[in-house]
């Protein structure tokens, strides 16, 4: 397989997962704005996961674009990927349908923490099929980012039962941090 083909795969399923959490945004029951109330959480609960689901879109291409080869590992580590996100409109829907209630915010966080492990494997699992020398390698470097990240997840799953506002906070501000797509694969590739 190339890695055309996986990141069309990849695209695919997103889109779809994308298409199943805007179903859950269900049409308000009057002709006044303030119908639109009681749909303020979820809305907000969409628009965090489709921020989020952009972000793995986005990083997930700049990857595939730099991968020479697709082993099993890569396609089983890519799956395991999907799955996580693949769980976003479950997440998001309990979520928004229960006003960031503390244990589906925690939950949110669970799927957040798990899809970072996931892309990191991914990333690991490419990385080491090209050579810890290789280009992508180089270009991915310490990854702050990639590492901070879960460790904010874990702090927020467990705030969550503390504070379910902190614990929002922080899953917006990993989003923040991850909104200006990885530039490090453009610019380390750039270079050679």
């Amino acid at each position: 397989m190339t890695p055309a083909r996986l990141e069309a795969f990849s695209d695919a399923v997103i889109a779809i997962v994308i298409t199943i959490m805007v179903l859950d945004l269900h049409v308000p029951h009057g002709v006044h704005l303030r119908a639109l109330r009681p749909l303020v959480p979820v809305f907000l609960t969409y628009v965090l996961s489709f921020v989020f689901l952009g972000i793995y879109w986005n990083n997930h291409h700049h990857l595939l674009q730099r991968t020479d080869t697709v082993s099993g590992g890569t396609l089983w580590a890519n799956l395991h990927l999907l799955f996580w996100l693949s769980l976003f409109p479950f997440a998001t829907a309990w979520m928004g349908e229960n006003h960031f209630a503390t244990t589906p915010t925690a939950f949110y966080g669970v799927v957040l923490l798990c899809a970072a492990i996931a892309y990191f494997v991914l990333q690991t699992v490419i990385v080491a099929r090209q050579g810890p020398d290789s280009a992508l390698a180089r270009a991915l470097g310490r990854d702050w980012k990639g590492k901070v990240s879960p460790l904010l997840y874990v702090a927020a799953i467990g705030l969550a039962f503390v504070s379910r506002w902190i614990a929002l906070g922080i899953y917006i501000g990993v989003a923040v941090l991850w909104l200006v797509p990885d530039r490090r694969l453009e610019r380390g590739f750039a270079a050679t």
